[in-house]
């Protein structure tokens, strides 16, 4: 009969311990408040905790994969272009995520939004298509710095989309075409100079001996004798040429013109 008397006594106290038992996984903190002021951080493991006294809000300290929504904004050189990136950040200290700020997830997504359009905002649109390590460099930087007082660690920024106009596409794509160009000119001119510096220098040493030039035109002849062609044209060489032009210029002796004086002679 006792036992029915306080049974209900004996449900209310399994029922408070059972709401005083807390238990925490091994990325998980507990931030206790105690009648309202700060007590401590607790975890992981088993927490016990005083009903009506004492209360907990759990901190997960795993990295937080946060993706910025995408931001337009006009680059330095005045192009209006769109970006999205992602933040990967965790919290490094329980306590001030809590108490500095009242939700330090929101807290940090605005603030990455407001610094990814300030950062870019300040660079060209080449930078933001080749320089992003960089940029994503600068805006972790300026992210960590300022979510530091929320104990909270910015552990990497990486810029996924740029994303432009066809208008500016076209462009792009215009300038990268003449840039080709103007490397395949460099390019072939830079070729030019080369091939006349070696043949400046051939030239040099086949005018040292007069034999290398016989050579060099033998070798030329066979090469052209080789091609299945129908007519070859190949230079003569002066020295061949110069002493049939020497002949040719030499004088000739005239013959004696036959005599037009009647004959004196006696006829038989």
């Amino acid at each position: 009969m006792n036992l029915f008397v306080y049974l209900p006594v004996i449900i209310i106290v399994l029922m408070v311990l059972l709401s005083s038992i807390k238990i925490l996984r091994e990325y998980e903190r507990g931030v206790v408040f105690q009648l309202g002021r700060f007590w401590r951080v607790k975890g992981p493991g088993l927490i016990l905790l005083i009903p009506g006294i004492q209360q907990m809000v759990r901190v997960d300290l795993r990295t937080i994969v946060m993706d910025v929504p995408s931001q337009d904004l006009i680059s330095r050189d005045n192009v209006s272009v769109q970006v999205n990136a992602v933040v990967y950040f965790r919290v490094v200290d329980p306590q001030k995520a809590i108490i500095a700020v009242e939700q330090f997830y929101d807290a940090t997504s605005q603030l990455a939004q407001t610094t990814l359009r300030s950062v870019l905002g300040q660079h060209d649109l080449d930078e933001m298509l080749a320089e992003r390590e960089k940029l994503n460099d600068d805006i972790r930087a300026i992210l960590d710095s300022q979510t530091d007082a929320w104990g909270i660690k910015v552990a990497n920024v990486e810029i996924k989309h740029v994303d432009i106009n066809e208008t500016m596409v076209r462009a792009i794509a215009r300038q990268a075409e003449a840039e080709r160009v103007r490397r395949a000119k460099i390019i072939h001119a830079e070729g030019e100079q080369q091939a006349a510096e070696k043949l400046v220098q051939a030239a040099k040493l086949m005018g040292e001996d007069p034999r290398a030039i016989q050579l060099r035109y033998l070798q030329t002849l066979t090469e052209i004798a080789g091609e299945r062609t129908s007519t070859i044209v190949f230079p003569l060489p002066l020295d061949l040429v110069e002493p049939m032009l020497a002949r040719l210029r030499e004088p000739r002796h005239a013959n004696p013109a036959p005599s037009t004086t009647p004959s004196t002679e006696p006829r038989p």
